[in-house]
C-alpha cells in the first residue's frame, strides 16, 4: 500500500508543478494585459472606464501595480494625468466603484512616484472625499513618504503648500489621516509637528486632529504633553474634548499615579464649563483610593454627586470606610448623607 501511495505521489507531483506554473504564467499574462488595458484607457483619456476595468481584472491586480506604467511619464505629464484621472472619478456612482482605483493610485504615488508628495496627498484627499477608505497599508506608505520628505529639512507647511502647485489645497481630513498614520508608526513627535504646522498651511486643526494626538500621548503615558494639549484645545481653539479622550487622559494619569493632576484636570474642565462624564470621575476617585488620598477621594465624590453621578457601591463603601478610618468623621458623614439624599 505504501509503495502504491509513493508511486501516486511521484505521478501527481509533476502535474501539480505544471498547474502551478500554468497559473503563474496565466496570472502574469492577465496582469500584463490589465496594465496594457489601463494604459490604453489613459492614452484615450477614457478615465471613467478605469474603475470597471480594475474590477473585471480583480484577480490580476495584485502585482505589479496597474498604474506602474505612469512612472515612465515625465513628472509634469504624470501629475497632469493623475489629476485628470482623479477628476474623472468625482461623478462615479456608486462611489465604491472607484475604491480599487483609488487604492492602486495611492500605492503607486506613494511608492513609485518621484517625488511621492504632493501627488500622494492629492490622491489621498480625493479618496477620503469620495467616502472610500484607504487600505491599511496606506498609513505605512504615507508616513514613510512623509518622513523621507522631512529628512530633506523641509517644513511641514512647505510640504502641505506644495499641494497648491498641482491645484489642490490641504484640508483637515487629509492632515488628520497623516497625523493618524504617523501615530500608528510611533512617530508621535512628528505628528505633533504636523498638528502645529497645519495652521501655517492654512488648515485649521479640528477635534479629530487633537483627539488623535492626545490618545497617542496617553498610550505612551506622556501625561504632561496630553494635559497641555487638552488645555490648548479648550483655551486657545475653543474645542470641547470628547468624553472618551478625557477618560484616556484620566486613565493614563491614574496609571502614572499622578492623581493630583487628574483632579486638576477635572477642576479645570469644570471651571471652563466643559462636561466631565461619569467614567472620568470614577477613574479619578479610584485613583485617589489607590494612592491613599482618601480625603481627596471624598472631596471628588462630593463634586461628583453634585453633577448627579453616584459612584459604584464598592467605591462608595471604600470612600466612607477610608474616611472613617482616618478619623475624618465630618467628611465621612457628609459623603454618607449625600448618598442618602440621592437615595443610594
Amino acid at each position: 500500500m505504501a509503495i502504491v501511495s509513493a508511486k501516486l505521489c511521484r505521478t501527481l507531483l509533476p502535474l501539480h508543478c505544471c498547474l502551478l506554473k500554468y497559473h503563474s504564467i496565466n496570472s502574469i499574462s492577465a496582469s500584463h494585459s490589465l496594465q496594457e488595458t489601463v494604459k490604453n484607457a489613459v492614452e484615450a483619456k477614457a478615465y471613467e472606464k478605469i474603475p470597471d476595468l480594475l474590477v473585471s481584472f480583480e484577480q490580476a491586480c495584485q502585482n505589479p501595480n496597474p498604474f506602474a506604467f505612469l512612472s515612465t511619464f515625465p513628472d509634469s505629464l504624470r501629475m497632469q494625468v493623475v489629476d485628470e484621472i482623479l477628476q474623472s472619478f468625482i461623478p462615479v456612482r456608486p462611489r465604491f466603484r472607484a475604491q480599487a482605483a483609488y487604492a492602486y493610485l495611492l500605492s503607486f504615488t506613494l511608492q513609485s512616484s518621484n517625488p511621492p508628495l504632493p501627488l500622494g496627498l492629492a490622491v489621498l484627499q480625493r479618496t477620503l472625499r469620495s467616502g472610500c477608505v484607504p487600505v491599511a497599508q496606506t498609513r505605512l506608505l504615507l508616513s514613510s513618504a512623509w518622513l523621507n520628505c522631512r529628512k530633506e529639512s523641509r517644513s511641514v507647511s512647505d510640504i502641505l503648500f506644495e499641494m497648491q502647485s498641482i491645484g489642490y489645497h490641504p484640508d483637515s481630513s487629509t492632515c488628520n489621516y497623516l497625523i493618524w498614520s504617523l501615530c500608528d508608526v510611533d512617530q508621535l513627535n512628528e505628528a505633533v509637528k504636523v498638528l502645529k504646522g497645519m495652521c501655517r498651511a492654512g488648515c485649521v486643526p479640528d477635534l479629530e486632529s487633537f483627539d488623535t494626538v492626545v490618545r497617542a500621548m496617553c498610550r505612551v503615558r506622556k501625561t504632561s504633553e496630553a494635559l497641555d494639549m487638552i488645555k490648548k484645545m479648550v483655551e486657545k481653539v475653543g474645542l470641547t474634548p470628547r468624553q472618551g479622550t478625557i477618560v484616556k487622559v484620566a486613565a493614563a494619569l491614574r496609571a502614572n499615579r499622578e492623581i493630583w493632576r487628574a483632579v486638576e484636570l477635572v477642576e479645570f474642565l469644570e471651571r471652563k464649563d466643559y462636561p466631565v462624564g461619569f467614567e472620568s470621575y470614577d477613574l479619578v476617585v479610584k485613583g485617589c483610593l489607590d494612592s491613599g488620598e482618601n480625603i481627596l477621594a471624598g472631596k471628588v465624590v462630593m463634586g461628583m454627586t453634585e453633577k448627579g453621578f453616584i459612584p459604584y457601591i464598592r467605591t462608595r463603601h471604600k470612600v466612607v470606610d477610608r474616611l472613617a478610618g482616618a478619623g475624618e468623621w465630618k467628611l465621612a458623614n457628609a459623603v454618607r448623607q449625600r448618598f442618602a439624599e440621592l437615595r443610594s
